[in-house]
C-alpha cells in the first residue's frame, strides 16, 4: 500500500516512515500540508496520515482540501495528533477524517488500523 505520512516534526514523521516501511509499506513524506498537496498532485496513495498542529496548513486544512479533491476525496485519512478534545475528534469526523490517534502512536495499533482501512 502506498501511504502519504504528513508531520512537521522531523522525528514523529522519521519514526512514522520507519513504522510504515517495516510493515511493508511504500511512503510518501511531507513537512507540512502544501507540500503533502504537491505530492498528491503527482502522486496517487492509498492512505494518509497527517498531524492535525502544522504551521503552514494544519491537518484540518490539508483534510479541506483532499476531500475537495476528485482524485482523494475517498482515500481514508487518518489523523495523528497530542489532541484528544472531542470537539477536535467532532470536526474532523465530519470534515471527512476516517479515523484520529492519538500520539505517541503504538505501532501495532497503527499497522492494525492501517490493515482495517485498506485495499482488500
Amino acid at each position: 500500500m502506498k501511504i502519504l505520512a504528513v508531520d512537521d516534526s522531523p522525528t514523529v514523521r522519521e519514526m512514522l516512515v520507519s513504522t510504515l516501511v517495516q510493515a511493508g509499506h511504500q511512503v510518501l513524506d511531507a513537512d507540512d500540508g502544501i507540500r503533502a498537496l504537491a505530492l498528491l498532485a503527482n502522486d496517487e496513495v492509498d492512505l494518509i496520515i497527517s498531524d492535525l498542529n502544522m504551521v503552514k496548513m494544519s491537518g484540518f486544512e490539508l483534510l479541506q482540501e483532499v476531500r475537495e479533491s476528485a482524485t482523494h476525496m475517498a482515500t481514508p485519512f487518518i489523523i495523528l495528533t497530542t489532541e484528544t478534545d472531542g470537539e477536535l475528534k467532532q470536526a474532523a469526523r465530519q470534515g471527512g477524517a476516517t479515523a484520529w490517534m492519538v500520539k505517541p502512536f503504538d505501532p501495532v495499533a497503527l499497522i492494525k488500523l492501517i490493515k482495517q482501512l485498506g485495499p482488500a
